[in-house]
């Protein structure tokens, strides 16, 4: 009778209560400084922790004209050349402006930045920084992220 009730629980009511990962994405962007990578990164708006320009899909975009989209919006990055192809994903719990979590995934594209501006819809709220790919994966707080920039 045990079994059949923890068989129950795991397969009918934990279901229930469990909420599907919502889908952001993200411009993972970066310049060459001589021979090496410098990964750009911006401070969230609420805590002030570093991350990559991130958020939700946008009606009549595909997901990498999203994500630059949010390049822009969040870091000023006016043009640059962005693969279309996801460089990989990380996981992440979002705390919504009612404070409840909501378990996000979150696509990676790499933009490479041609141009960035100083007037950008963000500039006010976030501050920028470029870093190399190690020390960018000791300042962001997800280990998914942290994998993707130490593969650069």
């Amino acid at each position: 009778m045990t079994d059949a009730f923890k068989n129950a629980l795991q397969s009918v009511v934990t279901p229930l209560f469990r909420r599907p990962r919502r889908l952001q994405v993200a411009a993972l962007c970066y310049r060459e400084d001589g021979p090496k990578k410098k990964v750009l990164l911006v401070t969230s708006r609420d805590t002030g922790r570093w991350i990559v320009p991130k958020g939700w899909p946008i009606d009549g975009l595909d997901a990498p004209g999203a994500a630059m989209q949010e390049a822009w919006e969040e870091a000023g990055v006016k043009k640059g050349e962005i693969d279309t192809d996801s460089v990989g994903t990380y996981e992440y719990d979002k705390r919504l402006d009612s404070g409840m979590p909501v378990p996000v995934e979150t696509k990676v594209y790499a933009v490479e930045v041609k141009t960035l501006k100083d007037d950008y819809p963000e500039a006010d709220e976030r501050t920028r920084k470029w870093v190399a790919p190690e020390e960018a994966a000791e300042m962001v707080d997800e280990p998914g992220l942290q994998s993707i920039l130490r593969q650069m």
